[in-house]
């Protein structure tokens, strides 16, 4: 399996720092979740049903027509490929770079024709490839790809049978973007969306995912029964349904996201990426990654290419404060290693 974000335990067991003491920034998942509600005993009891009132609260979330609840977006990234493979055959797949690695890992895993592709020249790739996989906004970079961009696209890839894939996972904080809506009209348009990043609830692997109904009900098929956990369902609804926390949430987090934009700035590290997380391409990202994890702050380091370093929002005031001081830190010691 791949390296992620979130996996604290390796931090603890190499450093040796106690898990309470760690300031975890190694996702881009809200820090500050939604409030779980207090559940039916039954939600525990019983198999978990389909749930309209799930599908339909999605629905209206996301401004899709038609949504197929799922185990997270990783239980779709995975399938998609195989129900692919299973109608159509071996296909030409372009992934847009760098992106959540999962998205090409699985493609390839499933024996298809797989390349990565940088955003600058995914319309280049567009006639070589029969399914495109893009991340909008990007997880880590936080490219961005224009709505009416991506319709054409979908409409030049379905008019020879082909998939274009929107994975909107941190779509939340950026709206605007989403082409959830054009599923129901679209052929071969399908997007995901998360409940684990925004909303702050990745423990309950619950997501999304929007197409027409016939592409809806094969991949319905293929995932099987009781998909998504009673317990789930019921918190999914909650937080779907409640619209002024998810405005206020909204409001937080691009204020967070362009304090920890400029917090960065301030230490010389020029960055992009999204309302819950910045990115670059750090020329010492082990070293990086190792010095915050000296000071029990766990970030996720990349390691293909050029390199890189992902940061995610702190939880509170004394998170930043701490975060903000181990900047100054690293940017001490390098300033120091040039001056040697």
């Amino acid at each position: 399996m791949l390296e992620h974000g979130g996996n604290l335990n390796d931090a603890v067991m190499r450093y040796g720092i106690a898990r309470a003491d760690w300031l975890d920034l190694s996702t881009g998942i809200n820090p500050n979740g939604y409030p779980a509600p207090v559940l039916r005993a039954d939600a525990w009891h019983r198999l978990p049903e389909s749930s309209d009132a799930l599908v339909a609260a999605a629905c209206a979330c996301y401004g899709a027509p038609r949504m197929l609840a799922v185990a997270g977006t990783q239980a779709a990234i995975q399938a998609l490929p195989q129900l692919r493979l299973r109608e159509k055959g071996i296909a030409r797949v372009v992934v847009a770079a760098p992106a959540y690695a999962e998205h090409a890992h699985r493609w390839q895993q499933s024996g298809h024709t797989m390349c990565e592709v940088g955003y600058a020249d995914l319309s280049r790739e567009l006639d070589a490839c029969d399914v495109m996989v893009v991340c909008n906004p990007n997880n880590p970079t936080g490219a961005r790809v224009a709505p009416e961009i991506l319709l054409a696209w979908a409409q030049k890839l379905a008019s020879r049978g082909g998939w274009l894939v929107v994975d909107e996972a941190f779509g939340d904080t950026t709206p605007h973007l989403s082409v959830a809506g054009q599923t129901g009209v679209q052929p071969g348009l399908i997007v995901l969306r998360s409940v684990g990043k925004f909303f702050g609830l990745a423990g309950i692997r619950l997501g999304f995912v929007a197409a027409q109904d016939a592409l809806v009900e094969r991949l319905q098929e293929w995932l099987g029964p009781w998909a998504v956990s009673g317990p789930a369902q019921e918190i999914g609804i909650a937080a779907l349904c409640d619209g002024n926390w998810q405005r206020i949430t909204r409001a937080r987090l691009l204020a967070d996201g362009e304090r920890l934009h400029k917090l960065l700035a301030e230490a010389g590290i020029q960055a992009s990426g999204s309302a819950m997380y910045q990115w670059w391409a750090e020329r010492d990202a082990a070293g990086f990654h190792d010095w915050m994890a000296r000071q029990g702050i766990w970030v996720r380091l990349f390691t293909h290419g050029a390199g890189g370093i992902r940061l995610g929002l702190p939880p509170d005031e004394a998170g930043w404060q701490r975060l903000q001081a181990a900047l100054q830190g690293w940017s001490q010691s390098k300033s120091t290693e040039r001056a040697a």
